[in-house]
């Protein structure tokens, strides 16, 4: 999650109106030829001793790994009441997920083989850092072993206010907060008609990411009953800023509409003077209106209504680029796949329109029961045409191996980026997911036991 590095106060302009916003959104447009890639990714930090949570202070710990980045590798501070919340350099930040878990989000590159490269390179540094500490790291969907008792909670003040609101608007929020970890890939859009398109397409595909990267089957050191139960989870967080928004597929869709949903969206905090002041559940129009209960008179500047939208939680979110957000975490080749795949769909105009054609005729009904399948079923998920979801995985993967191959874009070797999508095309032409991979070896050589698991796939 976004952690702001700028305070708000009586010099900030403040937002003139609703016009405003929608230019906000247009002048991200991107020619293509500047468009970048991206990459977010979180994991779950763990003690070898004990198989514990990494809490937040103390000699092995989470304030610790970020104070070794800061002066072993000149990542520069970000602070929040006098604790160490977050580092930035270059475009790229880490920042602290709710329960701990170390988020990279990564600068915008031109291509995928930069995306491995920052991902292998920031893993590495995490590792000289973390190995002397007897800590390691994991990339899963949600953390196997750990109950919510025993998961730490991290300093930041906006996570307080979330965590108190949660109980309020659904059964899972809290489990989303602390318990699961996702990648992301964010990317441009050209023009509004662009955005348009490449929501359309990404939003109805979403269940085939959360499928093809399913990666959370256990909960508290026993299967859970899912394939994705990061999936499951967002389900039941919080109706009012998540799913799979149906309107972006209706006809007159575009910056002005996402705006009006965003300004419906019931509030989170806002930030003064270094502090986060509770607004949960209030209105973002009463405060463009001047009206907010905790701030009476006072009108949002852009960096709110930029606050604001980083707490909407749909499974595409429109910023001034478009953000994936259906997937698991999960093992380093699995990160770089994920960017190549939705690059390879989104930012080839041939590819665009063979993924649009595949979805175009799919009901919102149809759209949200996939969306409901596909955290148990997985590549089994049935679709609207008699298919299941491996056949469509097959499809799309085909789709977004041209897109790579047409953009060309080289590694010193002369390799193009469809080779990042291997273990993809593996996933689908066995039909089974990575979590269907990690309950075979529960089932079978861990011995129903989960422990196995921070050994095998820990960073």
């Amino acid at each position: 999650m976004t952690t702001p590095t700028r305070d708000i106060d009586e010099t900030s302009p403040r937002i003139a109106g609703k016009a405003e916003l929608v230019r906000w959104f247009e002048a991200g447009s991107t020619p293509k030829s500047e468009w970048r890639v991206g990459t977010e990714h979180e994991k779950f930090g763990f003690l070898l001793e004990g198989l514990r949570p990494l809490p937040y202070d103390g000699p092995a710990s989470v304030r610790v790994m970020l104070e070794g980045l800061r002066d072993q590798f000149g990542w520069s501070p970000i602070e929040e009441g006098g604790h160490l919340i977050g580092l930035k350099k270059a475009g790229a930040s880490v920042s602290l997920e709710p329960g701990g878990q170390f988020e990279l989000s990564g600068a915008p590159l031109e291509h995928i083989h930069q995306t491995c490269n920052e991902v292998g390179a920031h893993l590495a540094e995490v590792r000289s850092i973390a190995e002397p500490l007897g800590i390691r790291f994991l990339g899963l969907g949600a953390s196997p072993l750990w109950s919510m008792d025993e998961t730490p909670i991290m300093p930041k003040g906006r996570y307080q206010i979330m965590r108190a609101y949660m109980d309020r608007v659904g059964r899972l929020g809290r489990q989303m907060m602390f318990r699961t970890c996702t990648v992301q890939a964010n990317l441009d859009y050209a023009d509004e008609a662009d955005m348009v398109k490449k929501f359309r397409v990404s939003l109805a595909l979403q269940p085939l990411g959360t499928a093809l990267f399913a990666n959370s089957p256990f909960m508290e050191g026993r299967p859970n009953g899912f394939l994705s139960y990061r999936s499951h989870v967002w389900t039941d967080t919080d109706p009012d800023r998540t799913g799979m928004l149906p309107f972006v597929f209706e006809d007159g869709f575009g910056f002005e509409q996402y705006v009006d949903y965003a300004l419906d969206v019931p509030m989170y905090f806002v930030r003064r003077g270094g502090q986060y002041l509770d607004a949960s559940g209030l209105s973002f129009r009463d405060f463009m209106a001047g009206e907010l209960p905790i701030l009476p008179g006072e009108r949002p500047a852009m960096d709110d209504f930029e606050d604001h939208l980083s707490t909407i939680f749909p499974e595409v979110r429109l910023k001034r680029f478009l953000e994936m957000r259906g997937s698991d975490s999960g093992p380093w080749d699995s990160i770089c796949a994920f960017s190549a795949f939705w690059t390879g769909l989104l930012y080839d105009e041939v590819a665009l329109d063979a993924a649009w054609e595949l979805v175009r005729g799919w009901s919102e009904e149809s759209r949200e029961s996939i969306r409901q399948a596909v955290r148990t079923l997985g590549l089994r998920t049935p679709l609207p045409d008699g298919r299941v979801m491996k056949d469509l995985a097959l499809d799309v993967l085909d789709i977004s191996r041209g897109g790579l191959s047409r953009r060309a874009k080289l590694s010193s070797s002369g390799d193009d980026e469809t080779g990042f999508l291997a273990r993809l095309d593996e996933i689908a032409r066995s039909g089974r997911t990575p979590a269907e991979d990690l309950l075979m070896r529960y089932h079978g050589p861990w011995g129903r036991d989960v422990r196995p698991i921070f050994e095998e796939e820990a960073y």
